[in-house]
């Protein structure tokens, strides 16, 4: 994590574009930011660190992480890892009031980043639109992921890729493209295996009811619908993933495999 977010980077742009002009283009990191880590039954001691990580290697000089209580020890641990300077014990709405606007305890920051419910998102979205407000990232929507898959993918690995998403929450979305009917057979079998297993497998089932394991008449059709859905995650589970990469034109998130 560290590696690639040290390779993005932007070096400074100094041209002469013509005889005694110059243009230059210079980065410099948001002074301060805050992280807010949704808590619940499931941490994600995984968003601190794909949240502190840039922040650190940007030079953000100030970073306040805010989650709700009780926190847990996995997302504190990780939170000291990366160095992050201040821990809150508040969550929902007005965790991000309090880092929009600033309280006795919690300072204000110029920007907010880090994933939340329906209220965390609604209250980002206003207080990006005061002036006195905070920016933020983007608005955080129910989990999606897409998966690709050929007759030489593992179908416990795209059981698992699926239920990944699928636990993250009832509205979450998850989707198996394959020109392989027994691979969807396979994959339906490996995912109940899995669920019998899962923690929070109530959860995962809710969302697998709106999920669909489709079956495409070749890989060209896969890669098709997956521009046309857009999703979240892309997962390429085939032979020849990078032989399909080239072709992908909309996905946030992609991983060739």
């Amino acid at each position: 994590m560290k590696t690639f977010h040290t390779a993005q980077k932007l070096p400074p742009v100094d041209v002469e574009t013509q005889p005694g002009v110059r243009c230059q283009q210079v980065t410099r990191p948001v002074a301060s930011v805050g992280l807010y880590i949704p808590g619940g039954s499931a941490p994600l001691f995984s968003t601190v660190l794909m949240l502190a990580t840039p922040a650190r290697i940007a030079g953000c000089k100030k970073v306040v992480l805010c989650s709700p209580p009780p926190i847990a020890d996995e997302i504190l641990y990780a939170a000291q890892l990366c160095g992050v300077q201040d821990v809150f014990n508040v969550g929902g709405a007005q965790a991000i009031a309090a880092l929009a606007f600033g309280t006795e305890s919690v300072p204000k920051v110029d920007k907010i980043f880090g994933p939340g419910n329906a209220f965390v998102t609604e209250a980002k979205r206003q207080v990006s639109q005061r002036l006195d407000g905070a920016a933020i990232d983007m608005p955080a929507g129910p989990s999606e992921v897409l998966v690709i898959a050929d007759s030489g993918a593992t179908p416990d690995f795209v059981a698992s890729d699926l239920l990944s998403q699928a636990e993250h929450g009832p509205d979450s979305q998850v989707i198996l493209l394959t020109p392989d009917a027994e691979m969807v057979r396979r994959v339906a079998e490996a995912v109940e295996r899995q669920l019998a297993e899962l923690p929070r497998a109530e959860t995962a089932r809710q969302a697998l009811s709106a999920s669909r394991l489709i079956v495409t008449n070749d890989l060209a059709q896969c890669v098709e619908i997956s521009n046309q859905y857009g999703p979240e995650h892309l997962i390429i589970q085939t032979r020849n993933a990078r032989d399909l990469v080239d072709g992908i034109t909309s996905a946030r998130f992609g991983i060739p495999g």
